[in-house]
């Protein structure tokens, strides 16, 4: 995140995390994987937050963010439930281990719908642009040293995991720049509708 403290003085600057969650076994099965690591390598990133499936990351003004809510609120309007499904591990050399996603198509496609709709309202400036994950993983941990790469990769490469659940929403998280903990800012739900907009572009119509 490039010249954001040059960025325009007064107004509220805020990193913006767009996922989608795990239900809560899942999840709880998932922080028992990301504990086990952190017993085993010491790699403190991977207690830092929840499992969850990253869509989009950006930075942008508070002031603009109603306006991202509603961009948001159309795309899950007319997108479907996905069904993913976790499978074993993989990772980024040398940095970044994580759970398998097999079913990536759908939420790669969502993604792009994503982008369509919103890339020009989530870009604060030419050196911040919004980061769209067209590689859909759920990260274990990541920011690793070498060493702990090293050491964990072969082991994790051999290991299994299983795991599947029905995303139904995705959830808009924002904090300040260079703060830890993200704050809610709205859940969005698939409800697989047709949207049709008037000439002035305003929702018309919603067909299930």
């Amino acid at each position: 995140m490039k010249n954001i403290i040059s960025s325009i003085p007064g107004y509220k600057i805020y990193e913006y995390l767009l996922v989608l969650n795990p239900h809560e076994e899942l999840r709880n099965k998932i922080m028992h994987v990301k504990q086990q690591f952190f017993d085993s390598y010491k790699a403190s990133t991977a207690l830092y937050g929840k499992p969850h499936i990253t869509l989009v990351n950006f930075v942008q003004y508070e002031m603009l963010e109603e306006r991202i809510v509603q961009h948001l609120k159309t795309v899950a309007m007319s997108y479907h439930p996905i069904k993913i499904e976790l499978k074993d591990y993989g990772s980024f050399p040398s940095h970044t281990i994580y759970i398998n996603i097999t079913s990536k198509l759908p939420i790669q496609d969502l993604v792009k719908q994503i982008r369509t709709e919103s890339q020009r309202i989530m870009k604060l400036n030419d050196d911040n642009k919004p980061h769209f994950i067209l590689e859909p993983h759920l990260t274990i941990a990541r920011k690793l040293q070498h060493e702990q790469y090293e050491k964990a990769w072969p082991e994790y490469s051999n290991k299994h995991f299983t795991g599947r659940f029905i995303a139904d929403a995705m959830l808009l998280l924002k904090r300040r720049v260079g703060e830890m903990k993200y704050q809610i800012v709205q859940r969005f739900e698939f409800q697989n509708l047709l949207i049709t907009t008037t000439k002035q572009g305003e929702l018309f119509t919603l067909v299930p």
